[in-house]
């Protein structure tokens, strides 16, 4: 068994970054500050229950493996195991906390790991239920996202895990031939049966475990997209992305290999060209800027020098835009794309990011990255589709946004092609 296991994972060149399935006996091996950082306790959370076991319909326990996902804990796949009373097999539903706004709905999150059960319909079949950082960011910053709220009644079960991403049309299932907690087509809460149905196996309010870090500062709720999400047209979503280090990054070659992928089938406007302020200043990137595959860079405004770094194609269709009368500007050099995400922290907002808005590369479409564009022939605003009369514009050497007429910008909100 074990021989034909490593046999299938050489043969399928499988990442120990990727989510899989557990029984391939994958091992991450875990960076404990950046997991410290992504999976946080909320320790001003309301517990309907603490640290309990939940259980399938045929009494199997959900399972989790901090070591089955990525290097931070994300994307940790729930498998469905003989219960034995371990950590591993430990729940808290939250009704109320920092990742949670909404009343009637519960987080189900790990008391190992503080990860949060995440639905997310535009990852691949058979691989759309995972454990993410609570808040639907991958460095814990994030704040509310309905890929990680379920419909909740206040009881132990048997109940349905129904997440609002669905749209009430999708309902958590155990698997048994993958062995892992899957999705499936529903009608909704009422209508749920047999392997979709699920029990809370301890007393509502026990005692929270106490060993997991702490929660600082409540960030502002929003309903954020989907994490780490792949889909077909422009959705409602935003790169999950963290602060730009201060320092300059060492790349992993394979990984940036993987995230950063030029689209060559694309509908370009220009090729690697200057985007100038109304001053003359360029946009430019430093690709070691950014985290190890080259996402979270920040732009800066600078001289012209004619430097790799300040080239970019603007690209109105192709694998990552579908949307008429929008581009993506993408570095020419990294192959990144320009993201707004209203999520982050003021001043650090705008940012490059895989192009689709996965950091591993995977994503479609996200209208964090399609700005408003028709022409290059006249000075034009850099207007983000996902946030109403907003504009990019120059901070003190950092590319930045703020409120604006898109109709009718400023001048020191309009941008030319040199």
């Amino acid at each position: 068994m074990l021989a034909t296991t490593l046999l299938t994972l050489l043969s399928a060149g499988a990442s120990i970054a990727a989510p899989i399935n557990l029984n391939r006996r994958t091992f991450t091996v875990l960076d404990p500050a950046a997991t410290a950082e992504a999976q946080v306790r909320d320790d001003t959370a309301t517990r309907a229950f603490s640290a309990v076991p939940i259980t399938t319909s045929n009494g199997l326990c959900l399972s989790v493996d901090p070591n089955s996902g990525d290097f931070r804990e994300n994307l940790t796949p729930v498998a469905t195991v003989e219960c034995n009373g371990s950590a591993n097999q430990t729940w808290d539903v939250i009704t109320a906390g920092v990742h949670n706004n909404v009343p009637g709905t519960a987080l189900i999150v790990s008391a190992l790991t503080q990860a949060c059960l995440n639905f997310d319909p535009r990852r691949a079949a058979g691989n759309q239920v995972l454990l993410f950082s609570c808040g639907g960011r991958a460095d814990g910053g994030g704040s509310v996202t309905n890929s990680q709220q379920f419909i909740f009644n206040g009881g132990a079960g048997p109940l349905p895990l129904v997440p609002l991403s669905g749209n009430n049309a999708t309902c958590l299932t155990a698997n048994a031939q993958t062995e892992l907690v899957d999705d499936t087509a529903c009608d909704g809460f009422d209508s749920a049966s047999g392997a979709e149905l699920f029990t809370i196996n301890g007393t509502p309010g026990a005692a929270p475990a106490t060993t997991a870090a702490t929660t600082t500062d409540a960030a502002t709720s929003t309903t954020a997209a989907t994490t780490s999400a792949e889909s077909t047209t422009a959705a409602s979503t935003v790169a999950a992305v963290a602060p730009p280090p201060t320092t300059s990054t060492t790349l992993d070659a394979a990984a940036v290999a993987e995230s950063q992928v030029r689209d060559n089938t694309a509908t370009r406007a220009a090729s690697a060209v200057a985007l100038k302020t109304s001053d003359g200043q360029c946009l430019s990137i430093d690709p070691n800027a950014g985290d190890f595959r080259e996402n979270l860079i920040p732009v800066d405004i600078a001289a012209c020098d004619g430097s790799a770094g300040q080239q970019f194609d603007i690209i109105t269709a192709g694998v990552h835009n579908n949307v008429p009368g929008t581009a993506l500007f993408v570095s020419s050099l990294t192959q990144g794309c320009l993201n707004f995400d209203p999520r982050r922290a003021a001043g650090d907002q705008v940012i490059l990011f895989s192009c689709g808005g996965r950091a591993d590369g995977g994503g479609s479409v996200t209208n964090s990255q399609l700005f408003t564009f028709t022409s290059d022939a006249a000075p034009f605003p850099l207007a983000p589709t996902n946030q109403a009369n907003t504009c990019l514009f120059d901070n003190n050497g950092v590319l930045d946004q703020q409120t604006c007429t898109v109709t009718s910008p400023s001048a020191t909100q309009l941008f030319t092609i040199g």
